[in-house]
């Protein structure tokens, strides 16, 4: 990949179809440490910091921050519970709230949990195969509810941008938990409107 006075040559990059590594790249890490407030057992969380268990990593090309560029990238949510709320990442709107996203799911099994502002959501399923569109305006995190790594591959606007501190300030309405063996949806408790 060449990047010169903000022009983007052609280019090709290798990504693994089962675990969604790459050597070209290095990912970044997202410790239970780094999830602080996301979950809502805070004390089943304070323990399980003490280990500092890796939660998720992703890739993210760089590239000028330009509406006529695509970032892509991988990312990788790993299997646990804190509590009986499952591993996810810690979603996200973009700065640029009408950027729409795709994910396509390489490997594994969970979930693509979306809101919006107005207070509508939707819980799309993710296995091998299938693609999620995430439309504009919607905050959107990925959720593993398999004993597997669940891998996505995304694609968004490069000026699109990430606000993380609106989820970290109100959380998300719904939670994904395991209850009885099964995968449910239930109220967040701690959400904040």
């Amino acid at each position: 990949m060449m990047i010169k006075d903000f022009a983007v040559t052609p280019f090709t990059m290798y990504f693994d179809l089962k675990n969604g590594m790459t050597d070209e790249k290095i990912t970044t890490k997202r410790y239970l440490s780094n999830m602080n407030g996301m979950f809502a057992d805070n004390e089943a969380l304070k323990e399980m910091i003490k280990e500092d268990i890796l939660a998720y990593e992703f890739y993210e090309l760089s590239l000028p921050e330009k509406d006529s560029n695509l970032l892509f990238g991988t990312s990788i949510v790993y299997p646990g519970k804190v509590g009986n709320e499952y591993f996810m990442t810690k979603g996200h709107f973009h700065t640029i709230l009408d950027t729409a996203e795709v994910y396509y799911c390489l490997s594994g099994k969970g979930y693509m949990l979306m809101e919006n502002p107005e207070g509508d959501w939707a819980a799309e399923e993710l296995t091998p195969g299938k693609v999620v569109y995430v439309p504009g305006r919607y905050a959107h995190r990925s959720v593993n509810v398999g004993d597997e790594p669940l891998v996505t591959f995304f694609v968004f606007r490069a000026d699109a941008g990430h606000d993380y501190g609106t989820i970290e300030t109100k959380g998300y309405r719904k939670l994904i938990i395991e209850k009885d063996g099964k995968v449910e949806i239930v109220d967040n408790p701690k959400w904040k409107s």
